[in-house]
């Protein structure tokens, strides 16, 4: 084992003159410069927190509309909320109730659609309407019926809705959905 020799002692000079001798000479700022900076307003906050849930938000909705566009238009939708007999679903699906009302989507975007047919669930039960049918149709080439996948997304959401099922093929096909609504109290 090597020993290592001890540094030479440097000398140490005062903290203060070795920061004036790196620093070099300065002068003061005028005092107008110091007011000015006190008596300037600080700039408005930004709402990063909530620009940031909006994003999220749209993000979430575009998301939402491109998994609509993987629904094959052929598809048969049906469906029934838990807590209700199967026969409702299957006298639905053989048309063994009348139909109160129609709603046509077929055409519209996505958006309006979904906002006439909340206005129109809403009508029918407080007008007492108990099966309605829904025109969304087909759709055109590959992606299917955004249409149709919104529909079927939204009624599955909606509590007066109790059931749903692909229309008969003279009512529509899988262009169209009877819809079974609870009786309103």
């Amino acid at each position: 084992m090597t020993r290592r020799r001890p540094l030479p002692a440097v000398p140490v000079a005062d903290d203060a003159e070795l920061f004036r001798s790196a620093v070099g000479p300065v002068r003061p700022l005028p005092a107008a410069a110091d007011a000015r900076r006190d008596t300037r307003p600080a700039p408005p906050p930004l709402p990063l927190h909530s620009e940031a849930d909006e994003r999220a938000v749209i993000d979430e909705l575009l998301a939402a509309d491109e998994a609509l566009s993987g629904a094959a238009s052929g598809e048969v939708l049906t469906h029934l909320q838990p807590g209700h007999p199967p026969k409702l679903l299957r006298m639905l699906r053989r048309g063994q109730f009348r139909v109160d009302a129609e709603l046509y989507l077929h055409g519209l975007r996505v958006h309006e659609a979904r906002r006439l047919l909340a206005e129109f669930l809403a009508t029918c039960r407080r007008d007492r309407r108990r099966c309605v049918r829904i025109i969304h149709g087909k759709g055109r080439g590959p992606e299917g019926s955004l249409l149709k996948a919104s529909t079927d997304a939204l009624l599955r959401q909606r509590a007066e809705v109790i059931g749903f099922t692909s229309a008969r093929p003279e009512d529509g096909g899988t262009g169209a959905v009877m819809v079974l609504l609870a009786k309103s109290g």
